[in-house]
């Protein structure tokens, strides 16, 4: 089982040490991991050191290494340069993919999003059915931008009336950047493994954006850290704290149902990023973005057993 190693202590020195991630504080040994365990590693508290062996050790596993600011947003990554023995050709297959195919990917990516959307907005007794109708009106490339249309329609019936995205706000927006570092630390890794680089995107193109690709493959994933944080919230959890932390990064280990049977989050993102190298190289057809989970396991996420059900 792969792991989202959290850095959020003041003070700590992280180094390698016989094939384990080492975490030390005051020259004390505080925790381990086993390299081969670890999925991603998110960094976001002050005075952290670092032995360089580490991050070639990761990099030479794929694994990525996000750095966060205090409103636990990311801000930048330790990307491997070597992450498959067919990165070469796969990096010019993804530079020379053709406008019209990314145009047709990002669109079927904000249906299966907003169909997520609808799902979550469902399972929490709210109105699904005007989402359904926009997935519907999805074009290639979304010109009429109907995946804000749609935004625009999610928040509030599920996080309260008073609820604003904001990423620079405190309570469940900390708690709702918390979980997409997680999940950004999850599909950046995949995207590493295929040979392919997150800056390259399908759709977003921000020039200061080194996540762009990760950035697009993680939009129908994110209603799961969504309804995450909003049973958080229910249970009266509305700060990052360790128990909340916890939770969101468990969602890495999340079994999403697939044509094949149930996968883990990581797994399934994973995959989905080798069926976009193969589209890319015209080696593969299938490009299978994650669908609605069942009622029970929608309540379930992030129950941190304090005082959910």
């Amino acid at each position: 089982m792969q792991r989202v190693v959290d850095l959020s202590t003041d003070g700590l020195h992280v180094a390698v040490h016989r094939g384990f991630l080492t975490v030390s504080k005051e020259r004390e040994e505080v925790g381990r991991v086993a390299l081969d365990d670890i999925g991603g590693v998110i960094a976001h508290a002050h005075g952290l050191t670092w032995s360089n062996t580490v991050f070639t050790r990761l990099s030479e596993r794929c694994v990525p290494v996000v750095l966060c600011a205090q409103n636990h947003a990311p801000k930048a990554c330790i990307w491997p340069i070597e992450g498959n023995h067919l990165q070469g050709a796969r990096l010019n297959a993804q530079i020379d993919a053709s406008r019209p195919m990314a145009k047709r990917l990002w669109r079927d990516i904000v249906v299966a999003k907003i169909r997520m959307q609808s799902a979550v907005l469902a399972s929490v007794g709210a109105e699904a059915g005007p989402l359904d109708l926009l997935a519907r009106k999805v074009r290639s490339g979304d010109p009429d931008n109907i995946e804000a249309q749609a935004a625009r329609r999610y928040w509030q019936p599920l996080m309260g009336a008073d609820f604003r995205r904001n990423q620079d706000g405190a309570g469940a927006n900390a708690l709702l950047n918390y979980g997409y570092a997680v999940l950004r630390a999850c599909v950046s890794r995949g995207i590493c493994a295929a040979g392919l680089h997150p800056t390259i995107g399908l759709h977003h193109a921000n020039r200061g954006n080194a996540f762009a690709l990760a950035d697009d493959l993680m939009e129908p994933y994110r209603p799961i850290i969504d309804r995450a944080v909003h049973n958080l919230v229910a249970d009266g959890i509305n700060e990052v704290t360790p128990d909340a932390k916890r939770a969101l990064a468990a969602l890495s280990t999340l079994d999403l149902p697939t044509p094949g049977g149930m996968s883990p989050l990581h797994v399934h993102t994973a995959r989905l990023s080798q069926q976009l190298a193969g589209l890319f190289c015209g080696e593969e057809k299938d490009f299978t973005l994650p669908s609605s989970l069942d009622p029970l396991a929608w309540n379930g996420l992030a129950r941190t057993g304090e005082s959910g059900p």
